[in-house]
């Protein structure tokens, strides 16, 4: 861009004084006084762009807070800007008046530009999850999010809930401005943006291309063929258009011929990836003390395959259960190391044990043995439910004691959660001899579970940090990922103890206490 530019300059610098005048007086006529402009390519594309949810970026330095800025002070009359930490807002603020002057500036309540024109660009924040809700009810024709990554999904969809306008006249859109995503909490970007981010997508999108989705009743999002309303069980949905239109430094004629790029080039990886490339699918770093790494999830999904290996029976099925709220009830179900895809259910749907055992009833197949957890005691009226039914049935209760190690025999678990968690991640890992066994759905909520749980090294063993903790960093329950973590591990285990039963016959089960491939053995002399 910045060639183009200066051969523009140069072809214009050789023009006569008169023509070169006209040509000034035309293009202050075609911007009609403006207060801002986009630069010509990506800028330009997006800022025209019909999409009502667009991502804008990928390389640091593309123009994406004054694209945001941009729209709201010359197309839209009402904007919320937004950043995750309050402090960052400055620099928004700040280059806002020096687009459009002080005057109508104001810090309270909050940091807020009133334009002569009658136009309103609002400044918030949401560092923690909830703080999104202080804005409910109160809608806006933009939304905008600068370094869109970094917010929580929840935070996100909640505020595409409030952009509206009376004036059917005015358009309404959401701008996602964002480099690539850093951490599994960012990890939402690339399922809402699939078809332009995955490059293993069946059907890529072209960059600007739009493409339309809807909400299932399950709050999933669903690919649609246009824009013309769409009937799922009973009720009309109405799609909305997304897109994707990455951004480089060197569309940027403000900074192309500044150091920023010597700044990029200095970037630490996998940060570089990420500002410098805009790499949205390797740029993410794991962290240090991440339980399961990414590229072991990502590869099980990858040796992912419609339909379960031939001739195989389940081996097990794991519900992890909600009681209404946001929190979905979900159903795990393998045959051998090959999972099906994730059944989820909103907790609304599932408030008491009849409802999630009739989910059980319509997914159990060849009598496999079926896992519940526990924690909470949100799982006792399931399990009792199923036992009157007949299903083999055994409870999931994390907060139990462990007195199996690790595979190598170095290191204990303070708890079953730890040691469920562990045994995923050791049969996930792809350095053992005949490689990992297991095959994921691709599902990017799922992705995100998996490798959002960190661990510590406590006096009893490996410790894997509370459901809690991990709420509070994704915004929702990790409960695909734990009813995967039950499906292998405990499904493993409850399938062995059904064995043993069968071997010993009712009520002859050895009370002593052994591992399962003890019992097994004894069973089989």
């Amino acid at each position: 861009m910045s060639a183009v530019l200066d051969a523009m300059l140069v072809r214009l610098a050789a023009l006569p004084s008169r023509q070169r005048d006209s040509i000034g007086q035309q293009v202050l006529a075609a911007t009609d006084g403006r207060p801002w402009i986009p630069n010509p390519g990506p800028q330009t594309q997006a800022a025209l762009s019909t999409a009502d949810v667009l991502l804008y970026g990928g390389q640091g330095g593309g123009g994406k807070s004054d694209l945001l800025l941009g729209l709201a002070l010359t197309v839209h009359h009402r904007a919320l800007i937004m950043r995750r930490l309050h402090k960052e807002l400055r620099a928004l603020s700040d280059r806002a008046i020096a687009i459009r002057g002080r005057d109508g500036f104001v810090q309270q309540p909050v940091p807020a530009l009133r334009t002569p024109d009658g136009r309103l660009v609002e400044f918030g924040s949401a560092q923690y999850a909830g703080d999104e809700q202080s804005w409910q009810g109160q809608p806006h024709d933009l939304l905008a999010l600068d370094e869109a990554a970094q917010f929580l999904e929840s935070q996100v969809r909640f505020l595409m809930g409030w952009v509206r306008s009376t004036d059917p006249a005015q358009r309404c859109r959401t701008v996602l401005a964002s480099n690539p995503p850093l951490s599994a909490e960012g990890d939402w970007m690339i399922g809402m943006f699939r078809p332009w981010l995955d490059l293993t997508h069946p059907d890529p999108a072209r960059p600007g291309e739009l493409r339309w989705f809807v909400t299932d009743p399950d709050g999933k999002d669903m690919e649609v063929g246009g824009p013309g309303p769409v009937t799922l069980d009973g009720k009309t949905l109405t799609p909305k258009s997304r897109t994707f239109i990455p951004a480089k430094l060197s569309d940027n004629p403000y900074l192309v011929r500044t150091g920023y790029q010597r700044e990029l080039d200095a970037l630490p990886e996998p940060i570089r990836s990420a500002v410098r490339d805009g790499n949205f699918m390797a740029a993410r770093a794991d962290d240090a003390m991440q339980v399961i790494p990414s590229d072991w999830v990502v590869a099980a999904q990858r040796r992912w395959q419609p339909g379960p290996p031939r001739g195989a029976s389940m081996t097990a099925v794991a519900v992890d259960v909600a009681r209404g709220g946001r929190d979905e009830t979900v159903l795990a179900t393998r045959y051998g190391g090959w999972f099906a895809p994730l059944l989820g259910k909103a907790g609304i749907d599932t408030r008491d044990g009849p409802a999630v055992a009739a989910l059980v009833f319509a997914v159990q197949r060849d009598a496999a043995p079926v896992v519940i957890d526990m924690g909470g005691g949100w799982g006792g009226s399931p399990l009792d439910h199923l036992k009157q039914n007949g299903i083999a049935v055994v409870g999931h209760l994390g907060a139990e004691g462990s007195y199996r190690r690790t595979a190598d025999g170095r290191l204990g678990f303070v708890n079953r959660r730890a040691e469920s968690w562990w045994r995923l991640r050791e049969a996930l890992d792809p350095h053992q001899r005949e490689g990992s066994p297991i095959a994921l759905p691709d599902d990017p909520m799922l992705l995100a579970d998996l490798t959002a749980p960190r661990w510590h090294m406590a006096a009893r063993g490996i410790q894997i940090e509370s459901k809690d903790e991990i709420r509070v960093r994704l915004g929702r329950s990790p409960d695909r990922g734990d009813a995967v973590v039950m499906c292998w591990h405990d499904g493993q285990l409850a399938a062995e103890r059904l064995q043993v039963q069968r071997a010993f016959g009712p009520g002859r089960v050895p009370a002593v206490t052994l591992g399962y491939g003890a019992v097994k053995r004894r069973a089989a002399r």
